[in-house]
C-alpha cells in the first residue's frame, strides 16, 4: 500500500525554505573565502610538461633542394625551457635542430633505419628573441628540424626556471645574426652545452664598451636577468675604435662590477681576430689584432685587466690567430665572409662554429662550466 506524505502546513514549508536559503548563503560565503586563499590560475604552458607528440609541428615546403624541414611552435612565455626530442624513424635520417633566431641547439644527429635516439637541450626564450635592439620576433618558442634527412618522432617541452644561464655580452661577431650568411659565435654555442644550461645571447651589432653601458636595452637588461652563479662572458672591442685606454679599462671594470653585484661570474674574452695577413703569412699587424686608431691594444688591455680584477680570461684573440694562421691566407677565407661579402671581420657558419668550440673548450679547461673546480686565481 502506497504511503502518502504527511500534510505540511504553510508554516513548515516556509521554515524549510528559509533554512535552505541560509545554507546556500553560508556555502557561497565559504566558497568565496576559499577562492581568496588559492593561487591565481597559471597561464597556459606555465607548467609542464607539454608538447608531447607532434601536434605543435608542421612540415615545411620542399623547395626541391632536399627534404622539407619540420617546424614546431610552442606559445610559451619568456623563460628557460628544457626540450627533449626523439629523432629517427623507419628510414635512415640525419637531423639537426635550430631555434629562435638561427640558434644552433643540437648538432646533426644520424640515425639508422628503424633507430630512434633521444636528445635534450635547454633553450632561452626572450623578447626580442635575437639582438637586444632588434625586432621582437615571433612570440613563444620556434624550433626547426633540418639536416640532410630530418626525422622527428616525438618532442617534449618543459619549463626549466632554475636552469643555469650562460650570458653573452658582445658585438656583431658574437650575436644571434638574423640573416645568412652572417653568423656570430654565440649563435653556435648552445649546441655544445646540452641540457641544463641555456645560452642567453645579449650581444648586439655595432656595440662598444661605451654604447653597451649607455643603452638601457643592453647592460641594464642583462643585469636584471642575471641569476646567482651565472657565467657572463664579455667580448667588446671591435667597435671601440676611438676609445682611449683609460676609458676602455674603466668601462670593462664597470661591466665586471655590475655582473658581480648581481651574483654573476664575469669572464673577459679577447676579440676574434680580423683576417688580415702580412706578406709572411702572419697576423701580426694592428688591423688583425685590434689595435685601434689611438694605439690602444684591446687584447693586451683585456689580458692585463683580467689579471688585475681576478677575472677568468678566454684569450680568443690568441686562439683564433693560431687557427687562421694554421689555415693560411687561402683556406682561412672559409672562416669569414671573404668570398661572399669581402668581409674579413664577420664569420661564416663554419667560422662561428669553430670559434664557439674554441670558447667552449677553454671554459671546460678552466672548469668554468661546473664539471670541476676552477683553477686557482680564476684564469
Amino acid at each position: 500500500m502506497r504511503r502518502h506524505p504527511p500534510h505540511m502546513s504553510h508554516t513548515d514549508t516556509g521554515a524549510r525554505t528559509g533554512a535552505r536559503v541560509r545554507s546556500l548563503a553560508l556555502l557561497t560565503t565559504a566558497v568565496a573565502a576559499l577562492a581568496t586563499t588559492l593561487p591565481a590560475a597559471a597561464p597556459a604552458y606555465a607548467s609542464g610538461p607539454y608538447g608531447q607528440g607532434l601536434r605543435h609541428c608542421t612540415d615545411g615546403t620542399d623547395t626541391g633542394t632536399g627534404p622539407a624541414a619540420l617546424t614546431c611552435h610552442f606559445p610559451v612565455t619568456p623563460g628557460t625551457y628544457d626540450v627533449t626530442v626523439t629523432l629517427g624513424g623507419d628510414t635512415a635520417a640525419a637531423t639537426s635542430v635550430t631555434g629562435e633566431t638561427r640558434r644552433a641547439l643540437l648538432p646533426e644527429t644520424a640515425t639508422g633505419a628503424g633507430e630512434r635516439v633521444t636528445r635534450s637541450f635547454t633553450v632561452d626564450v626572450r623578447t626580442p628573441e635575437g639582438e637586444p635592439t632588434g625586432p621582437d620576433g615571433s612570440p613563444g618558442l620556434d624550433l626547426r628540424f633540418g639536416g640532410p634527412a630530418p626525422a622527428l618522432d616525438a618532442i617534449r617541452v618543459t619549463p626549466a626556471p632554475r636552469a643555469r644561464q650562460l650570458v653573452l655580452i658582445g658585438d656583431s661577431t658574437v650575436c644571434d645574426q638574423p640573416g645568412e650568411p652572417y653568423t656570430g659565435w654565440g649563435q653556435r654555442l648552445p649546441q655544445l652545452l646540452g641540457r641544463g644550461t641555456a645560452v642567453a645571447n645579449h650581444a648586439d651589432s655595432g656595440e662598444s664598451t661605451v654604447s653597451y653601458l649607455a643603452n638601457p636595452a643592453l647592460f641594464d637588461r642583462v643585469r636584471a636577468r642575471i641569476r646567482p652563479g651565472d657565467l657572463v662572458l664579455v667580448q667588446l672591442a671591435h667597435n671601440d675604435k676611438q676609445t682611449d685606454a683609460a676609458t676602455y679599462r674603466a668601462n670593462l671594470t664597470a661591466l665586471v662590477d655590475g655582473i658581480r653585484a648581481e651574483g654573476g661570474r664575469p669572464v673577459l674574452v679577447t676579440p676574434i681576430v680580423r683576417r688580415w695577413f702580412n706578406r709572411d703569412g702572419t697576423l701580426d699587424n694592428d688591423i688583425a689584432l685590434l689595435v685601434n686608431g689611438l694605439g690602444v691594444n684591446h687584447p693586451a688591455e683585456i689580458r692585463a685587466l683580467a689579471a688585475e680584477l681576478g677575472t677568468p680570461l678566454v684569450d680568443l684573440t690568441a686562439l683564433t690567430k693560431a687557427r687562421v694562421e694554421e689555415l693560411g691566407p687561402e683556406e682561412s677565407k672559409a672562416l669569414y665572409l671573404t668570398t661572399e661579402k669581402r668581409d674579413n671581420t664577420h664569420t661564416s657558419e663554419r667560422g662561428a662554429t669553430e670559434y664557439a668550440r674554441l670558447v667552449h673548450a677553454e671554459l671546460e679547461a678552466q672548469g668554468l662550466l661546473g664539471h670541476r673546480p676552477p683553477r686557482p686565481g680564476g684564469a
